[in-house]
């Protein structure tokens, strides 16, 4: 699986899990379907919900008249997959996880999600 398609099954799957019962596991099996689990995808998806609290907390103090919970389901996946490669994952360099980010949001959202979640993110690249 290639790194932009593991990115996209893994907002697929967190994308599900935002405000629903399903397990992990469950989420996982729908997105996947049969087709065999990758290891990038894989640290995606239980990174962003190991360190979610961490995450949150940190895209709360990066956005500007806006609170978490008010954003839009996508914007909020799209972020906190983002963040977590920002913040965790240091073999992705800053340039690319942006670039990755404002593709999903181009892919699930619109355009005003692509350029509200660029805005964000960069925040995240000047610290």
């Amino acid at each position: 699986m290639k790194r932009h398609d593991a990115r996209e099954k893994a907002v697929q799957v967190l994308f599900q899990l935002d405000n629903t019962d399903l397990t992990l596991q469950e989420a996982i099996g729908h997105i996947l379907n049969e087709e065999e689990s990758d290891t990038f995808f894989e640290q995606l998806v239980h990174g962003v919900t190991e360190h979610l609290q961490e995450i949150d907390e940190a895209l709360e103090k990066n956005l500007e008249n806006w609170s978490l919970n008010r954003l839009p389901k996508i914007e909020r996946t799209v972020l906190r997959l983002a963040v977590f490669e920002l913040l965790y994952m240091e073999d992705a360099p800053s340039r690319v996880v942006l670039n990755e980010a404002i593709e999903l949001c181009k892919t699930f959202g619109d355009e005003k999600s692509s350029k509200f979640v660029n805005g964000v993110l960069s925040k995240f690249t000047q610290q």
